[in-house]
């Protein structure tokens, strides 16, 4: 039956079916590149999430002014 099908071993273990080749034909420059793009996009992210976060405590400021001033129109008319 092994020679059948290849057992669950070669399918899954290293370098069996399917099995991704390491690229070995990067340079050393290529992965201090890629990890100044990495900080410099956790950065752009950053400032993304900050503004966003900012966005969202001015929204919901207002709208609990809004909501406020609302209440405070149908009590004072009584």
């Amino acid at each position: 039956m092994a020679a059948e099908a290849p057992s669950w071993a070669d399918q899954w273990g290293t370098g069996g079916i399917g099995a991704m080749e390491d690229d070995n034909t990067t340079s050393k420059q290529d992965s201090s590149s890629k990890k100044t793009e990495a900080k410099t996009g956790f950065g752009k992210a950053k400032a993304a999430a900050s503004v966003g976060a900012q966005k969202i405590m001015s929204g919901t400021s207002s709208g609990f002014k809004w909501v406020k001033n609302q209440c405070q129109k149908k009590g004072s008319s009584k």
